[in-house]
């Protein structure tokens, strides 16, 4: 398996000429230099990756600068690795695992001095009201002094753990944070692509598993590119917030929409066979068709704006998630070749091998 060190496996010198170009071409084409962009551009000057570098040299046959959003689209789908993401779900769950014990210890450990502390208090009060010889009253006042100690102490450290306990609940909704975010798009608040390669991994191994079924909903919207080059990348995010907005109000339940990359998006159904998909496909169509783009900067209402979408059903079998994949995708072109704005549904892939 690939894995991202293989990448920058070079010398000193054949590096920084590398990161020297990477650089060079981000303030040309007016890029963040973030590091998720650097990489980009570090790979593509590399040459160690041929799927990213040709895909690069395609977009700028149709346009003279790569975006920022190009940028992350190829970050997604060229360099974010599923195996350093399962590393870090572990992690994760391992730190929070590991915050919930140590919050759970410190409520015990103050509940504990709390009680402590309020045994040697009774027991003080007690003995101050009984007779008792000097010598033994003496002994008494030395406990009472100690206990009065303890108290102060105790009490000290009961503010303690509460503020580290405060501390601990801060840290572990910082992790949920960060985990929500690195599997959320940022533009759509759709799961990513990288929750979604999650996501149909692991319902393809219980499918198999169960012997069950799925869809695969793969959608684009129609002439989008046309569209952001004449109106702006704005616009253009607004139509790609507009189309996830729709797709959140229209998927529900345990069906998962994702954002798959640039202006396609992707919806899995589980237990759902493609008849089902093709109808919840339909609905989805008609209900994009209904929605108008309205410039927010001018009010001008842009029309309206279209999706072609393709359906694949997982049969089970051999058939792996890429395999799946490309038919849907095969689907959604058959849609687009045929005029857009419609639904198709791929062959079985037994019909496909015949």
């Amino acid at each position: 398996m690939t894995s991202v060190t293989d990448f920058y496996d070079h010398e000193l010198d054949v590096a920084d000429n590398f990161a020297s170009k990477a650089l060079d071409r981000m303030r040309h084409d007016e890029i963040p230099p973030v590091p998720q962009n650097f990489e980009v551009w570090y790979v593509y000057y590399a040459n160690v990756n041929p799927e990213l570098r040709d895909k690069i040299n395609e977009i700028m046959l149709d346009q003279p600068k790569i975006t920022e959003r190009d940028c992350q689209d190829l970050y997604e789908k060229f360099l974010n690795f599923g195996h350093e993401r399962e590393t870090y779900q572990r992690a994760g769950d391992q730190i929070n695992a590991t915050l919930h014990n140590v919050s759970d210890l410190m409520q015990n450990v103050k509940d504990t001095t709390h009680s402590f502390t309020g045994t040697l208090k009774d027991a003080s009060e007690r003995l101050d009201g009984i007779e008792v010889p000097e010598d033994v009253k003496t002994v008494l006042s030395l406990i009472t002094s100690e206990t009065d100690k303890m108290m102060e102490y105790n009490q000290e450290l009961e503010k303690r753990l509460d503020q580290s306990s405060s501390m601990m609940g801060e840290l572990k909704r910082d992790m949920e944070r960060i985990r929500h975010q690195a599997i959320t798009d940022g533009l759509t608040g759709l799961a990513n692509r990288k929750a979604f390669d999650d996501q149909v991994g692991r319902i393809t191994r219980e499918c198999k598993r169960e012997d069950t079924i799925f869809s695969l909903i793969m959608i684009d919207i129609d002439h989008f590119k046309s569209f952001n080059d004449k109106y702006g990348h704005q616009v253009g995010d607004q139509v790609l917030r507009l189309v996830a907005m729709t797709l959140v109000n229209e998927v529900k339940g345990q069906d998962m929409a994702a954002r798959y990359g640039g202006e396609e998006f992707v919806i899995i159904l589980p237990g759902t066979n493609e008849n089902a998909a093709r109808a919840v496909s339909e609905n989805l169509r008609k209900a994009v068709e209904k929605k108008e783009v309205i410039n927010r900067a001018t009010g001008d209402n842009l029309g309206q704006i279209t999706i072609s979408l393709g359906v694949a059903q997982f049969y089970g079998g051999s058939e792996s998630v890429d395999e799946l994949i490309r038919r849907a995708d095969m689907a959604l072109y058959t849609s687009k070749n045929k005029g857009r704005n419609q639904v198709s549904v791929a062959p079985s892939p037994h019909a496909i091998s015949k």
